[in-house]
């Protein structure tokens, strides 16, 4: 059972604002997971940008979540970006206000989290790494790049059987500004948005389909 706070959330949350485009942008997602779906396979989904400390993040929880939300068996998410920095504070401080649960499972400069959106669902690891960092899926899995700098840095992902492109504009131009806690928390409600859209619309059985 997802968090209360989070179930609002995602309640609340309008699917009008997933414009026409994004709708085409995120249909290539849709038609991977419904394919492992329809063959009663795994799905592993892996988010990626440059330093795996906001967007991917973001895309990677929201949509653990919103599978959750929607009861979307086998499914697992990843993250991961061309280079490894740190969970950045104001993402951490965003989806606290928005229902989850942060508990430090190892500190230092980059520290690593559990982060929880459920009592019953296993936590996610939140910390920045690599993309093919060991705790990723090595193979069989979709790499879904969540920003044109590693879109172009990245070429070839190995061990991916798909590649999707779904691009966020970084919250990180906000950082330190008057701006930065409302642009975090609109870009944080736009990918819910978008993930719970794409869930929406996943049909657990040929006859749904």
């Amino acid at each position: 059972m997802l968090f209360d706070q989070i179930i609002n959330t995602i309640e609340d949350l309008n699917s009008n604002t997933v414009t026409e485009d994004r709708k085409t942008v995120l249909n290539d997602l849709i038609e991977y997971i419904q394919d492992k779906k329809n063959l009663d396979e795994v799905c592993h989904i892996n988010f990626i940008c440059t330093h795996n400390s906001r967007r991917s993040h973001l895309a990677q929880i929201w949509a653990q979540t919103c599978a959750a939300f929607y009861n979307i068996p086998k499914l697992f998410c990843f993250s991961g970006g061309t280079e490894a920095t740190k969970l950045y504070q104001t993402i951490k401080d965003t989806l606290e206000e928005q229902g989850f649960i942060f508990k430090i499972e190892k500190k230092g400069w980059n520290p690593r989290f559990h982060i929880y959106f459920s009592n019953s669902e296993k936590p996610i690891n939140g910390f920045s790494k690599v993309y093919d960092h060991k705790v990723n899926q090595v193979s069989n899995f979709a790499v879904v790049m969540t920003c044109s700098d590693a879109d172009e840095n990245c070429p070839i992902i190995p061990g991916a059987e798909k590649r999707i492109s779904v691009m966020y504009e970084d919250p990180k131009f906000f950082d330190k500004s008057v701006l930065e806690k409302e642009k975090y928390k609109e870009r944080s409600l736009q990918i819910a948005a978008e993930m719970k859209y794409v869930f929406s619309k996943i049909k657990l059985n040929e006859k749904e389909a």
